[in-house]
């Protein structure tokens, strides 16, 4: 698990910054109202109802008025408030007296947070206030101002709801050194050459039509190689696992999801139930209660276990349009999903095996860094959120973080972001720039088993409740191909690219030749392609470098005459000529050995 006093200074570090940022704005415009200002990962933001729309221009005045601050050595000073006081502080701020009342109803306490300049000693001049919980420097001294910059503005609706004023929101990103700043902005600018949106539709990956839906995504042939790719090598992985592949269908009735519990406790993620025949069904949003009355179907005995059941099923959940983003929060999607019933002596060894599938896949695709959010419930919410007793959720838990050491997986604790089951494991995955993506789950599961009244019959005749594992290494082939698009750039390995090689035939004369290249490179199952002559070599050279593709063969007059290639590689050039059988031996085996 990470933590730390770095990772604290660098919130508060990121905290007194928000404050900072908020003085300037007020300055500005003495009559804005204030949202909140937290710490955030990498930064921070604030948010605030003003009488313009900020500009690009006000970023670089704020930012220099904020760097001003920082060389005065401003300090922060907290004290503890009861409503009145706050009440008052705050008259002309109509939001933070709703903050007010709101920590006035949860019984919490107000505190509030003032921003002094050096020379005003005690009783000094407060350049800002704030209502605050604290964790702020000492002294502003301590923030580099070469380390920190205003990157954006963005809308931003009051508690999360449209039914609210929209704010504007300004983000920053603060760092301890110029060089980190520096790092962070380069993959923020890598990120956007990488955006998988815009290289998906330049390759020609995926679309969407809006005859259709949102967040429902057209896979174009191309995008279809790759998902077919991923679900071949999932398939050869996960039955050299143990795992038996089982198929369930797209709808089911309600009642399914009234045992399993996610109706009513999942039905905002869900789309509106629909009549057949007087009964209300579902469009299926997860694979688990039906792989559930798979292992339900028969009596089990423990010589099964564990009984590993996969399946790349098709899902649907209903996503708000304004939090739709490309392949990564979609409506319609199709996961890599498998459920492992097993004794509850076995599970922890058992779940040590799905996170060591992980780790291959990651290590094969080329991540160097993963890593597990693991959601845990909410003390203070235990009734409302979650099934199950006390008893159930900390022996979850714990046969969870035994899972998560042994397995050497780093994790960081989630409180709140438990499922209504059981804790819930989102595994981050992190690509080449350092970007962070949520791929898929992993949960240890006491409560299913008993809902759906699943046993199995022990060593000694008796009846046994499994213990449940949800896995999803590759998670959805729309988040995952999304993740690769922008981890790779585009440039997929060999294995995975939908057009391996290219033939060129340098003019017309030597077509002929190049057509029985390319038929032979279909005859062993590679994956060519041979573009119509009409444009020029260079041009037609350009277009495959273009589409990202692994290997060009040119084929000229001497190519043509001696039965020999003259090989590209995509980001090494020219690898000289060669005979056909040579680069086809060569290219097979860096195919089958799935290369990065």
């Amino acid at each position: 698990m990470r933590g730390g006093k770095t990772n604290q200074s660098l919130e508060h570090l990121r905290h007194s910054l928000a404050h900072l940022l908020a003085a300037a704005v007020l300055e500005k415009f003495p009559k804005g109202k204030l949202g909140i200002g937290p710490a955030i990962e990498k930064g921070f933001y604030y948010d605030f109802l003003l009488p313009r729309s900020l500009t690009p221009d006000d970023l670089k005045g704020f930012e220099k008025r904020i760097k001003e601050f920082v060389k005065e050595g401003l300090s922060f000073r907290g004290k503890k408030v009861a409503a009145a006081e706050a009440k008052k502080t705050f008259k002309d701020q109509p939001l933070k007296l709703e903050l007010i009342k709101d920590f006035v109803r949860e019984k919490k306490q107000l505190s509030v947070y003032k921003t002094l300049r050096p020379r005003s000693g005690q009783a000094g001049e407060a350049i800002f206030t704030d209502l605050c919980r604290g964790g702020h420097v000492k002294n502003t001294k301590e923030i580099n101002p070469e380390a920190f910059a205003l990157t954006s503005i963005a809308g931003a609706y009051w508690k999360g709801s449209e039914k609210n004023p929209q704010l504007q929101r300004v983000y920053g990103v603060a760092f301890k050194t110029k060089k980190e700043l520096d790092h962070y902005l380069w993959q923020q600018e890598e990120a956007k050459k990488r955006d998988h949106r815009i290289l998906g539709e330049r390759l020609g990956i995926f679309t969407f039509a809006e005859e259709i839906g949102a967040g429902l995504p057209l896979w174009l042939p191309k995008g279809a190689i790759l998902r077919d790719q991923l679900e071949t090598w999932a398939r050869e992985t996960e039955k050299a696992a143990g795992y038996e592949r089982v198929v369930t269908p797209h709808i089911t009735k309600k009642k399914l999801y009234e045992i399993s519990g996610h109706v009513p406790y999942y039905t905002d993620d869900m789309y509106p139930p629909f009549k057949i025949e007087g009964e209300e069904y579902y469009l299926k949003p997860m694979n688990c209660p039906h792989h559930h009355m798979i292992y339900k179907s028969r009596l089990r005995s423990y010589r099964e276990l564990p009984l590993r059941l996969a399946e790349y099923g098709q899902l649907y959940r209903f996503e708000l349009s304004g939090v739709l983003h490309g392949l990564f929060r979609v409506r319609g999607f199709c996961q890599n999903d498998a459920h492992i019933y097993v004794a509850e002596k076995d599970v922890v060894r058992e779940f040590v095996r799905v996170m060591d599938m992980h780790r291959f896949y990651y290590k094969a695709l080329g991540i160097k860094n993963f890593k597990i959010k693991l959601g845990l419930r909410d003390p203070k919410n235990l009734r409302r959120k979650y099934h199950g007793n006390d008893a159930m959720w900390r022996k979850a838990e714990k046969l969870t973080k035994e899972g998560l050491k042994k397995s050497g997986v780093e994790f960081t604790e989630d409180v709140g972001g438990a499922a209504h089951y059981g804790p819930k494991g989102d595994v981050i995955v992190e690509s080449v720039i350092g970007k962070e993506y949520a791929i898929g789950t992993v949960q240890i599961d006491l409560f299913m088993p008993d809902r759906f009244n699943l046993t199995f019959i022990n060593e000694k005749g008796a009846q046994e409740r499994p213990v449940i594992i949800h896995r999803a290494p590759l998670g959805s082939h729309e988040r995952m191909i999304g993740f690769l698009l922008e981890h790779f750039a585009g440039e997929f390995p060999t294995w995975l690219a939908p057009i391996q090689v290219t033939v060129l035939p340098i003019s017309d004369k030597q077509r002929s030749y190049g057509n029985k290249i390319f038929e032979e490179l279909k005859k062993h199952g590679i994956r060519a392609e041979i573009p119509p002559s009409s444009e020029t070599l260079a041009k037609r050279i350009r277009e495959a470098e273009i589409q990202k593709i692994p290997y060009l063969l040119v084929v000229g007059e001497k190519e043509a005459k001696t039965n020999l290639v003259a090989v590209r590689k995509r980001g090494k050039g020219d690898l000289g000529a060669k005979k056909l059988s040579k680069f086809v031996e060569e290219i097979t085996k860096e195919i089958s050995e799935r290369k990065t």
